[in-house]
């Protein structure tokens, strides 16, 4: 089996995850999807080459693998993030728009999760332990910036459209509340975006779960709505460069001044 994980080392306090951009499907699960999960519609699209050298220090930790196989950003234990509200399982049984993504008879078994958390889950997350760990050890301090994207307009998960920035601090609990007014207020300022602080994404695990500010660690997730950087939020989901280019600039900004707080936070 392949590497499920990507792992660039850098010196800066900022560790940058990208949980959902794989698309590798090993082919004893590939063959169970059926046309529809085919589709791998539910990718964060191109999210890796729209930060791309944005904070050239920062250290980036990227699964290779898809999020059928298994959400890198869910609960292992399975206990959903948005009690009471739609949403996908650490093995989705559908996609975003609640429908089924596996052949009838071919869905995901309990033994085949407890084999992609051993394979896929687990692999990732101790990659990513591992790289908070040792910035942290240079620095004093971590922070842990979660990179994400959805469409703007899926009525089975949330009403409306969703604004282009979503940030997400579990309710400014995963981080300092100079790293989160940071993210807003760059945010707020960039013309012709949308944004939300703690709407409907208010972080997933991965903010959750390293998000300990109390021991060093601080974590935001940015959810991006991909009508901001794709040419349409439809397959082939190409990548809108001239989008992307008017994006990256308020995204480096968010970015450098994080690393600036995070620099003065250990001292």
């Amino acid at each position: 089996m392949s590497e499920v994980f990507e792992v660039r080392q850098g010196t800066s306090p900022v560790v940058l995850a990208f949980p959902h951009t794989g698309t590798d499907v090993p082919s004893n699960i590939w063959d169970r999807l059926n046309d529809n999960g085919k589709l791998l519609a539910d990718t964060d699209w191109h999210i890796h080459e729209l930060y791309a050298g944005l904070l050239p220090d920062a250290t980036t930790v990227r699964t290779t693998f898809h999020r059928y196989v298994i959400d890198a950003n869910r609960d292992p234990s399975g206990h959903s993030l948005y009690p009471g509200q739609n949403t996908t399982d650490l093995v989705p049984s559908t996609d975003f728009d609640g429908k089924a993504i596996w052949r009838q008879g071919e869905e995901p078994t309990e033994a085949d999760i407890r084999l992609a958390l051993a394979d896929f889950h687990a692999p990732y997350h101790a990659a990513l332990a591992a790289e908070i760990e040792r910035v942290k050890a240079i620095h004093g301090v971590a922070v842990l910036y979660d990179c994400h994207s959805i469409r703007s307009l899926i009525p089975f998960l949330f009403d409306g459209n969703l604004p282009d920035f979503n940030i997400g601090t579990d309710s400014g609990r995963t981080c300092d509340a100079r790293i989160e007014a940071a993210a807003k207020d760059v945010s707020a300022g960039a013309e012709g975006y949308t944004h939300v602080l703690n709407g409907r994404f208010k972080g997933g695990w991965t903010t959750r779960h390293y998000g300990k500010p109390e021991h060093g660690v601080h974590a935001i997730q940015m959810e991006l709505a991909q009508i901001t950087h794709l040419q349409r939020e439809a397959p082939p989901f190409a990548y809108d460069q001239q989008k992307a280019e008017r994006l990256r600039v308020h995204l480096k900004t968010i970015l450098t001044t994080i690393e600036a707080i995070a620099l003065d936070l250990k001292n």
